[in-house]
């Protein structure tokens, strides 16, 4: 295949990606703002029974793949900030699914948050290719993310505005969690291959390295559908930050990995953070969290009184206030 079928080919399968992934997003969101049982038990079994939730698994798969494929025709340079695309294209899906419309606010934040994160991307590519991590490291690295990842996933059950900030905790965990199994894939592939730096590795540590990855790969699904449970935008913008940071965490500090352009590539990346920050608050504010998830189920008041005209009292004495969407409890 010649350079130029290589390249549109790898643009083809960015964009196929992209959209699965957009597609599984929203169909996270949508599950995660059904309504919840009256005692917040067998959420995680309730989620599994609904097939709804294997099509957004489906499409996260069919993402990753086309992805894999994308990276074999096309340069990192090219087809990461093509996946970014994948907000772009969410956040219009997934104002239609709550049939509103996307928000100025919106569009500004996840233009900035694209902005930020496809600089971002460009820096963060190695210089020349990386090593694979060892198996000490890889335990090392397994083992910090399970307590970071702990320590964002706990934070307590808060009202109002708070359960916005909770769900970026959530977000960035899934982020860190799926940037950490891309990097032990890594291992694991050098491991079968034999060429893991140390001790050749025996059959139970490259078992060891599986079942990580799979621990770590089904977290981060599971967080991100907890991260929905305030809305689709802001959490998703962060998701997409969160995993290329943490693949560039581990490569700058144990693979002898450095952004591009040396020290202009570290303020570069610095400043393309804040631009994705920026957006990310804009997204945040942008009106759709509660609201879109109310309106997504028709369980909001407005849908109640669009539907039957019933009098305010009997909106407010129907609508439970209490009752919180249905995510994964993850923790509590």
């Amino acid at each position: 295949m010649n350079p130029a079928a290589g390249t549109a080919l790898a643009v083809l399968l960015s964009l196929v990606s992209a959209a699965g992934y957009a597609l599984a997003a929203v169909a996270q969101s949508r599950l995660a703002a059904a309504p919840a049982s009256p005692d917040g038990r067998g959420a995680l079994r309730a989620l599994l029974a609904r097939g709804q939730w294997w099509w957004a698994v489906g499409l996260n798969a069919a993402g990753a793949l086309a992805h894999v494929a994308a990276l074999h025709y096309g340069p990192l340079t090219l087809v990461q900030p093509l996946g970014a695309l994948t907000l772009v294209a969410a956040l219009p899906l997934g104002a239609y699914c709550a049939r509103r419309r996307v928000t100025r606010t919106e569009w500004r934040g996840a233009l900035w948050t694209l902005a930020g994160l496809v600089g971002l991307v460009a820096v963060t590519g190695p210089a020349a290719p990386g090593e694979a991590l060892s198996l000490r490291e890889a335990l090392a690295v397994a083992a910090a993310t399970a307590l970071l990842i702990a320590a964002l996933a706990s934070g307590r059950r808060q009202v109002n505005g708070g359960r916005a900030g909770r769900g970026l905790g959530h977000a960035t965990a899934s982020g860190i969690a799926s940037g950490v199994a891309s990097a032990l894939t890594q291992t694991l592939t050098a491991a079968l291959a034999l060429d893991l730096p140390g001790a050749e590795p025996t059959w139970w540590q490259t078992a060891l390295l599986a079942v990580l990855i799979s621990g770590f790969a089904t977290g981060g699904l599971l967080l991100s559908q907890a991260a929905y449970r305030g809305g689709l935008a802001a959490p998703l913008a962060v998701v997409n930050l969160s995993n290329p940071a943490a693949a560039a965490v581990i490569g700058v500090a144990l693979l002898g990995e450095t952004f591009r352009a040396g020290a202009w590539g570290w303020l570069a990346a610095g400043g393309a953070s804040l631009i994705a920050a920026r957006g990310v608050v804009l997204l945040t504010k942008g009106g759709g969290g509660t609201g879109e998830a109310g309106a997504a189920t028709g369980t909001g008041a407005g849908a109640v009184a669009e539907a039957g005209g019933l009098p305010a009292a009997r909106i407010a004495g129907l609508a439970a206030p209490e009752a919180e969407p249905a995510g994964v409890p993850l923790a509590r």
